[in-house]
């Protein structure tokens, strides 16, 4: 049955849902308090990360964090005075440092994320996106093979989920990519894998695909749901009244307000991260290529380089720290020390983080014909089409093709 649709936020999730719907015959509103691509999907790292399984809380997390925090050269940085309002979230966040629950998070999130690049290409193929979407390898780079086989617990876990790699050392990882310095002896391909060359114009050009299937955009806040007997009729904006059978909460992490309305605590935080890129670089790296120690990546973009990572808590109002832009740069100057550039580009976002490290994408149980699909901490732009797909599959009461009991936001309700 044909309905009309709200969704809520334009960043890679309510975009893609938007063309999902729109492709499955139903009219769509695309409502965002600024625009397209304006928020995280403006700055992420642009891989399409399709083996990313496992979580940031992983085990050993609660021995490293102090030494992490104190540390300048450590990716994890706190703005301290946010502390009492974080640690409700916190408690729970490190409740899920251990092998258990990062095995069980890995095991519910690969199916969401796993075929990430036949999604964007399904999502953006004969649209004025595609120019944007790359196939290639992702690469992890380390030091030597000991700080490669500290990592054992996360290759052994791609490795058991169907993800392959190669082992690339005594020169093959120079030989594969020149612009790597010989202070990284060891690298890890991932082939099957892909990046976005501009992430922002990427998901641009997606809503603009969207409002030429018939979408139509609406800059605003919605601020509350109209219902009659227990179903949605349509959202508030602006003191006016949008009519809508269905809407889909999309907003990343300033989705917990909405969805706190329709009986969801989310446990939400803001992931604070950072890029840093480099315009007209003297070389570039040959496919985008994870940092393990420092946990950054470096992903070869139109016309500049991109660093992007850090972790970062200090919720949604205080602006930019300095620190991070500092260690990105030491960073890039120790793994490519022959690097020069002619101008940078600062840039900080918000990551929403669940504090169990899985999204929720299902339906709102606290009024019918609501949907959400938000929390997908570092994974957002690599399963943003995966799930549109199935939000367009749950308006249209459709059965998903892949489990979503996990995702359920009824875990929080």
């Amino acid at each position: 049955m044909k309905k009309t649709v709200a969704v809520i936020g334009a960043g890679i999730v309510g975009v893609s849902t938007a063309i999902a719907l729109l492709r499955d015959g139903h009219e769509v509103v695309l409502i965002d308090r600024e625009g397209p691509a304006t928020g995280t999907s403006h700055g992420n790292g642009g891989v399409l990360a399709a083996a990313a399984v496992l979580p940031v809380p992983g085990p050993g997390l609660w021995a490293k964090a102090p030494k992490m925090l104190l540390d300048p050269d450590q990716p994890l940085f706190l703005r301290w005075p946010y502390l009492p309002k974080l640690l409700p979230w916190l408690r729970r966040y490190m409740g899920e440092a251990s092998a258990e629950a990062a095995l069980r998070r890995a095991h519910a999130i690969a199916p969401l994320i796993g075929d990430s690049l036949a999604d964007h290409q399904a999502l953006a193929t004969g649209t004025p996106a595609e120019k944007w979407l790359v196939p290639g390898d992702y690469v992890y780079a380390y030091p030597d093979r000991a700080a490669f086989e500290a990592d054992a617990f996360t290759w052994q876990t791609k490795s058991a989920l169907g993800f392959a790699h190669e082992v690339l050392e005594n020169g093959a990882f120079q030989r594969y990519d020149p612009a790597m310095s010989e202070s990284f002896a060891l690298g890890v391909r991932q082939p099957d894998h892909g990046r976005i060359t501009d992430p922002g114009a990427y998901v641009k050009a997606l809503a603009a695909h969207a409002q030429s299937l018939g979408a139509r955009l609406v800059i605003g806040e919605v601020t509350d749901f109209a219902e009659e007997n227990g179903a949605l009729t349509g959202l508030r904006i602006g003191g006016e009244t949008l009519p809508c059978d269905a809407a889909v909460i999309t907003t990343g992490v300033w989705s917990g307000p909405l969805a706190k309305r329709l009986g969801v605590a989310a446990p939400l935080e803001s992931e604070r991260g950072y890029h840093l890129e480099l315009y007209e670089p003297s070389m570039m790296p040959r496919a985008p290529v994870m940092f393990a120690a420092q946990k950054f990546v470096a992903t070869p973009m139109e016309g500049r380089l991109r660093l992007a990572g850090i972790v970062e808590f200090g919720g949604l109002d205080a602006p930019p720290s300095k620190a991070p832009f500092e260690l990105l740069r030491r960073c890039i100057a120790k793994a490519m020390p022959e690097l020069t550039w002619k101008h940078e580009v600062e840039w900080m976002g918000h990551r929403p983080s669940v504090s169990d490290s899985l999204p929720l994408i299902g339906a709102a149980p606290g009024l019918r014909g609501a949907f959400f699909g938000f929390g997908h901490d570092h994974v957002g732009l690599t399963a943003g089409p995966k799930t549109g797909r199935l939000l367009a599959q749950l308006v249209g009461a459709q059965r998903p093709n892949i489990d979503i009991a996990p995702f359920s936001p009824d875990r929080f309700a």
